[in-house]
């Protein structure tokens, strides 16, 4: 009763009273400043980070295959297939030194947190590294029992390094290697005193190839439309009575993308459609001859059509994937619908650079 008089007198609490005192002693410690300017830093640097972030995750823009392969020759003529290998070149350059470099293996933030340009990382290096296989044994060589390029072949295995390593071997350096054979192949192939590197353009390599970027193609279209889910037949021995499998599965299939890999998905993706878009205008160039003698040329410009439009810029901070009829959109089968008609064309140009 003492208590609540005193209370009741005074009109404040005695809590409130011991709380300030406690306040003012605190206040007038020397180091609470210290405490301050040390919150503050870490405000300051966390926003440093974050934007740092988010110019990093600025994905490259396109660029001229033509100028650049002007650039790469430095003033000599321009020659079969010097086009291809000079946009391969400048694509691993990109790759390496676009903002923030390679980001794939970083452990440190803010490129450990960041998992989108990661993934067109890699949706790239798959380009690079089938188009360097096929330059080593089908576009440098006159024949299957031809000897390979010295400088190919060094080039292709640097370029299929595990692309998340960390340590020994480093991606990054393996990689610039890779790229350093390719500029000394393109030197090579340039000079016209040095007729030993060559880069044949017919019609059954460029098949070669795609076949190649048909099967990826296909892949990234069933996983970008398995973001909403469905049931589909088994069909995997379908078109042979004889095929036979090493383990029995069901006749229905479930297939769906998880929710928390869509994005990367996504973003793979773009990465493919990207190097893929450049890698068809430089094929463009240099196999002008074959594609006019088999009226392809309208097949390849379609082709490079539907992959820009996949390359339309992305103006949504989040990757939506709603119902295929829902309320929300679903940018993964949108995607799919551009990568699809891209992978129909293709398989329809091989079939009309199989005709003689």
């Amino acid at each position: 009763m003492r208590f609540w008089r005193r209370f009741n007198r005074a009109g404040r609490s005695p809590f409130l009273d011991s709380a300030e005192s406690i306040a003012d002693g605190y206040s007038d410690k020397p180091g609470s400043g210290y405490l301050r300017y040390f919150i503050g830093a870490l405000f300051l640097l966390g926003l440093f980070v974050l934007g740092l972030g988010w110019y990093w995750s600025d994905e490259p823009e396109l660029f001229d295959v033509r100028a650049e392969t002007e650039r790469a020759l430095n003033g000599k003529p321009l020659v079969v297939g010097a086009t291809t290998t000079a946009t391969l070149i400048h694509t691993i350059d990109v790759l390496l030194h676009k903002p923030g470099g390679y980001l794939s293996n970083d452990v440190m933030p803010p490129g450990v947190w960041l998992d989108n340009i990661p993934s067109w990382e890699f949706g790239v290096l798959v380009q690079v590294r089938d188009l360097s296989k096929a330059n080593r044994e089908a576009f440098s060589r006159s024949q299957s029992q031809s000897t390979e390029d010295p400088d190919l072949a060094i080039a292709e295995p640097r370029l299929h390094i595990d692309h998340r390593s960390w340590a020994v071997p480093w991606p990054e350096s393996e990689y610039a290697d890779g790229q350093k054979y390719l500029t000394r192949y393109l030197a090579r192939l340039a000079d016209s005193e040095s007729p030993d590197a060559q880069f044949f353009a017919r019609a059954d390599n460029l098949r070669y190839w795609l076949s190649t970027v048909e099967t990826r193609l296909g892949s990234l279209s069933q996983r970008l439309s398995a973001s909403v889910g469905q049931r589909r037949i088994n069909t995997d021995l379908s078109g042979d009575a004889a095929g036979r499998q090493s383990t029995q599965t069901a006749t229905e299939i479930e297939v769906k993308t998880g929710w928390m890999q869509i994005d990367n998905v996504f973003y793979e993706a773009r990465g493919t459609t990207w190097a893929l878009l450049h890698f068809l205008k430089a094929i463009e160039v240099d196999f002008a001859d074959v594609l006019a003698r088999k009226n392809a040329v309208a097949s390849v410009q379609q082709i490079i059509r539907e992959l820009e439009m996949s390359q339309q810029p992305v103006k949504t901070p989040i990757i939506v994937n709603g119902e295929g009829f829902g309320l929300l959109a679903n940018h993964s089968l949108v995607m799919a619908s551009y990568i699809s008609r891209a992978n129909a064309a293709i398989i329809d140009l091989r079939e009309l650079l199989s005709q003689g």
